[in-house]
């Protein structure tokens, strides 16, 4: 008794090549022709042998197989170019057209699967909306302006804006934060006052570099008032101002 056996159903014998260069993971451009002619005439031995519509086209494709078989064992023809001309060239290019159509039949099927799950509503808008009209009417706007008029008129506008901007703002650098240690600036602080014992405030800030060191010198000593660890006098009004060492200076902590 015959076993009967079950075949993977192909759609075509493009359908079919393009199965086995992708089950055997060669290059479409670089076919193996003798391996994939093996494969492909197995399968064609067995198919149903009552359909002939089905078993013409493989065996069509059969033979255009051992044709290009028989071509590459033959020396290369060349073209007009001066380059060797593929066998395989015309096959591949089909295959290719072919690839891309079945691909593009599994989107389609997904789109119409993805079609059926939306809902849509009768549109309900009021008739004031419905009637509405823009102010402006942009055709009878444009008139006959032509791409060309409407690029100078944009470059015109451009120009108008580079006009606009200042030639010495423009110019200027990228403003940077100024960052201070206020740790070591406390450290330098406390080692001033404790071996000056009694100092200027005014040389103490003439020792700074910066706007920001000022101002963090100036906080540094307000909490040493605080804590008190030296204390403040003035001689005079709007004069300098004396700072002398009271006791040892911790480390303070500016909020």
């Amino acid at each position: 008794m015959a076993i009967p056996v079950k075949l993977e159903v192909f759609e075509g014998p493009l359908d079919l090549l393009l199965h086995l260069i992708e089950k055997n993971k060669v290059d479409i451009y670089d076919i193996p022709i003798v391996e994939i002619t093996k494969q492909y005439l197995e399968y064609v031995k067995q198919l149903p042998q009552d359909d002939l519509n089905t078993v013409s086209e493989f065996m069509v494709m059969a033979a255009t197989l051992l044709d290009i078989k028989c071509k590459m064992l033959l020396p290369k023809e060349v073209d007009e170019e001066g380059e060797e001309e593929d066998p395989r060239a015309e096959l591949v290019q089909k295959l290719l057209e072919y690839k891309m159509y079945k691909y593009m039949s599994y989107e389609l099927k997904d789109m119409q699967m993805d079609g059926d799950k939306f809902l849509y509503k009768q549109p309900t808008i009021p008739d004031e909306v419905k009637n509405y009209k823009a102010p402006i009417d942009y055709d009878e706007l444009i008139g006959d302006t032509t791409l060309i008029r409407l690029n100078e008129i944009f470059n015109i506008c451009l120009k108008r804006i580079d006009d606009k901007v200042d030639p010495i703002r423009s110019q200027f650098g990228k403003i940077e934060k100024e960052e201070v240690d206020i740790s070591q600036k406390q450290n330098f602080i406390s080692d001033y006052i404790s071996s000056h014992k009694k100092c200027s405030f005014k040389n103490l800030l003439s020792k700074q570099r910066s706007k920001m060191e000022v101002i963090v010198t100036f906080l540094v000593v307000l909490e040493l008032i605080k804590t008190g660890s030296v204390t403040v006098s003035q001689d005079e009004t709007f004069g300098d101002i004396n700072i002398e060492y009271q006791k040892p200076i911790e480390q303070v902590e500016i909020e």
